[in-house]
């Protein structure tokens, strides 16, 4: 049933350094846990700004948008919104396999994100790569993935152990919660590579760790054929057209879990249904963006590329791809 004009509350206009964006039904609830509404949502996204914008500039953007909020029905959303006004920005994808395009959002500036969550989006799923060049991945993607009956203690040996990888390499690794049970740690690579090579490096990665830890992690690729009790290490979240929620994204629960970045210190302790939208605002005034000096340590994944060939001569298989 169609909600009454007025029902969910007057539309208010929020200035978003300098750019007026109207916010309809501000008093829908959006989280049943504590009651949040969709302003309370948009005030979120405010209070974090310069982490979200961060984590979001200049990537093509899909939008997980929750209309009835987020007990509701979701709409995944490649295509910008009709409706967009004119200080949107955009950038264009294509889809060979379907002979397909699509103009995604992309975010430069808070009132964008702002304006996505006028458009009912809750979660920022962005790809890894930028809209100067769409096709060369900048960010390399781990995913500490549970299995549904692994303890977050399993997540965060995976975790120190991909520290402790990383660390040998010479790259630096950017830590945060997945805003369910996982986490994830970014890193930000020289765009040299196309997503193939990524993905090969990621599993690479993902074998090592693998290695160090055979009890607790897994790169089996058939979910059927996985541990139920392991951490599955998602390489292929490195493939193209694949995204997950972003720093500072807001995950689609009654709960309103965050994204969270973390220091590698505080993952021995950190609880992921701690990190919500309610507490997340002092956390960012307190801390600021942990993630904001990811672009100034730039890695080059050559090495990695070095030893997914050694695997491969070595008789490791390649997994399926799932590219467009």
């Amino acid at each position: 049933m169609a909600a009454r004009k007025g029902e969910f509350g007057e539309p208010v206009v929020l200035d978003v350094d300098g750019y007026d964006v109207k916010l309809s039904s501000p008093d829908r609830v959006y989280f049943a846990e504590r009651g949040e509404t969709k302003l309370d949502l948009a005030r979120y996204y405010e209070s974090v700004a310069p982490g979200i914008v961060n984590a979001l500039r200049e990537r093509p953007c899909m939008l997980h948008r929750f209309p009835d909020g987020v007990d509701g029905p979701k709409v995944h959303q490649k295509r910008l919104p009709r409706g967009a006004p004119p200080w949107v920005e955009t950038v264009r994808l294509h889809f060979p396999r379907y002979g397909l395009h699509a103009d995604e959002l992309c975010v430069t500036k808070a009132a964008d994100v702002i304006w996505a969550v006028q458009m009912s989006t809750v979660e920022f799923h962005p790809w890894n790569s930028r809209r100067a060049d769409t096709e060369k991945p900048d960010e390399w993607r781990i995913d500490l993935d549970p299995m549904p009956d692994a303890p977050f203690a399993r997540v965060r040996r995976a975790a120190e152990v991909s520290h402790e990888v990383l660390d040998e390499l010479g790259a630096v690794g950017y830590p945060k919660t997945s805003g369910g049970r996982g986490l994830h740690v970014y890193v930000r690579i020289v765009p040299e590579h196309g997503f193939g090579d990524v993905r090969r490096a990621a599993l690479a990665f993902a074998r090592e760790v693998e290695r160090r830890l055979p009890d607790d992690v897994t790169t089996t690729w058939w979910r059927k054929d996985r541990d139920p009790a392991a951490v599955f290490v998602d390489y292929n979240q490195n493939a193209r057209d694949h995204t997950i929620a972003a720093a500072y994204s807001v995950r689609g629960n009654p709960r309103g879990t965050v994204s969270a970045p973390l220091t590698w210190g505080e993952i021995a302790t950190a609880e992921p249904d701690d990190f919500t939208i309610a507490t997340m605002p002092a956390r960012f005034a307190e801390l600021g963006d942990l993630h904001a000096a990811i672009d100034t340590t730039p890695y080059d994944i050559a090495p990695l590329l070095d030893r997914a060939e050694r695997d491969e001569h070595a008789g490791a298989q390649s997994p399926p791809e799932d590219d467009d």
